[in-house]
Formats: C-alpha cells, structure tokens, sequence
C-alpha cells in the first residue's frame, strides 16, 4: 500500500486462524448475519478482474460489476467520480458510496480501497491488499440490506488508496482525501458518529494491529466487542502508528479508526508481491472481522 511505514515494527506470537467458531461467536453473529464465505467470494471475484490500479481498464471492468451487483441490495448507490493529480499525470477515479438509511439524521461509516498498486512487471493481483477490504464491503452491504436502522450506514469503497511513485502527502490516499474534503463541504462529517476503515483483513493469520493514530475509545469499543464476541486473540494489543484511509478524516476530527493486519506472511513478506493471492486469505478471518463491525454498528446505535 503505502505508507504505513511510519517505524513500525511488531513481533508477536500469533495463535492459529480459527477453525470452529466459539459459541458466544457464533450466537452473537446470528443477528444480523455477516458470510465470511460470501465476503471470500466476493474478494475471489474482484482478484479474478487481475491488477486493478486505479483509472485502468481492469479498474473500470471491475467498477461496472460492482454497481450492478450493488442493485440487488436495499440501498442508495452514489459514485463518487474525480481527477487526481499523481506524479504519473491525471487519473480518473471513482469511491463508491452505498447508503443504508436510518432515521436518527446521524451516520455510521464503514470504508476500505479496493484498487491495488501499479507494480509493471509483477504479477500483483492484491487479493488481501485491496481485495479483501472490497470483499468484505460486499458481503456488510448483503448483511445490512433490508434491516431498520437508526442511524444511516455508509459503506464505502476507496478508489486511488495506493501510491503511484512514493507514499507521501500528495502521493496515496486519494480517494479518502477526496471524499473528507467534499463531505466536509457538504456538512456530512459532523453527522458521523464513527468511521471505521479495514485494510488487509483477509489473511488467515488474522492479527489486527492496535493502530495508534485512531481514536482510542472508537478502537476500544470495537476490541470490547471482540472480546463480547468470543474473537479477542485476533485483536492485539499492541502495534503502532499506520497511515491509511482514516487519516483525513481524523485530520477533520472525525472519531475514526483503523483495522489493519500488517504482519501479512512471515516477516510481512506476502506484502505488495506475487503472493499476495486469494489461498492467502480464510472466510473464517473476514467473518471474524465482519460480524465485529456488525455488533460494534449495533454498539454505536444505542
């Protein structure tokens, strides 16, 4: 991706990805109901479109399947299209922004990119890196069709997340600073009560770093619920500080965090490379993570 790369260095012992989910897991889970194999599927069918950087062929196929996909869910569906500046010239670029409505006026937001890096020559296909955060996005938009909200559900995915050159200020993140700055515009950021974005959720070692430029109640809200939920191994508490796509909206002061996996193979070593592919990833982690996000909207709804 990027960025992160502020001095981070993590070293921690991981437990085996959960092969039978414990009972408090599965009982709390039940409703709403999130598919971790759903959200899997979903991440396989958005690798097999290949490379997907942002404004490629690849990126426009991609984006047409998502929107009719996105039909058979109970939502309003706004594309969100812009021209970004990169150090490789002008490039078109489009978040996708799917709204389940509530009735309180205030919001709840669930984001990730799904683009991956422009890398000639390599064979990177991103199933984790990009894949997974717009698999899961799918399969929250299936879970939340239909149901009664109290507060309105932005999922939304991010277009132009990674660098073209080198991750900088102006080089990465762009559809996240994009979408800050016309919702602040706007007047949506004060309705939002949280702002919750996943990255690299998929790997079947799942251990999401305790990221620490997010809000620190919004992050122990959710590693509460995932101690409620039976899934507290997966959330660490420890880690260190990753610039991703909550850091404009952070910058806004909006109450945001961030979920991320950044020990992706030994030694990270999956990471922007060949083997980042979908045998890589478990329906069990992204259900893990989904039905999380699920019980942490219920939490913040109260």
């Amino acid at each position: 991706m990027h960025r992160k790369k502020t001095a981070l260095t993590i070293r921690v012992s991981i437990a085996a990805a959960l092969t039978v989910m414990p009972a408090s897991f599965s009982a709390a889970a039940a409703e709403p109901a999130f598919s971790g194999a759903s959200a899997l599927e979903y991440t396989r069918r958005m690798v097999s479109f290949g490379a997907r950087p942002a404004g490629s062929p690849e990126m426009r196929r991609l984006q047409a399947w998502m929107l009719a996909e996105l039909k058979a869910f109970k939502c309003t569906v706004a594309e969100d299209n812009f021209t970004a500046s990169t150090p490789l010239g002008p490039k078109a670029m489009k978040n996708l922004i799917a709204r389940f409505p509530g009735t309180s006026g205030k919001a709840i937001a669930i984001t990730g990119h799904y683009d991956t890096k422009s890398m000639p020559g390599l064979y990177f296909v991103g199933a984790n890196d990009g894949g997974a955060s717009g698999g899961l996005l799918m399969a929250l938009a299936a879970a939340l069709s239909g149901r009664t909200r109290k507060d309105d559900v932005y999922l939304v995915w991010f277009d132009g997340e990674e660098a073209f050159a080198q991750w900088s200020d102006t080089d990465g993140i762009y559809g996240s600073r994009h979408l800050a700055e016309k919702w602040a515009a706007e007047s949506v950021l004060p309705r939002i009560k949280a702002l919750i974005n996943v990255d690299m959720i998929g790997d079947r070692d799942l251990d999401i770093l305790m990221e620490t430029n997010s809000s620190a109640t919004l992050r122990k809200l959710v590693w509460d619920t995932a101690a409620k939920l039976g899934v507290k191994k997966h959330f660490l508490d420890l880690g260190g500080a990753v610039e991703d796509d909550h850091m404009p909206f952070l910058r806004r002061g909006v109450n945001a965090l961030n979920l991320i996996d950044f020990n992706y193979g030994p030694g990270n070593s999956y990471w922007h490379t060949d083997k980042d592919t979908v045998d890589k990833l478990s329906a069990e982690s992204l259900g893990v993570v989904g039905a999380v996000l699920l019980e942490t909207i219920k939490e913040l709804e109260k």
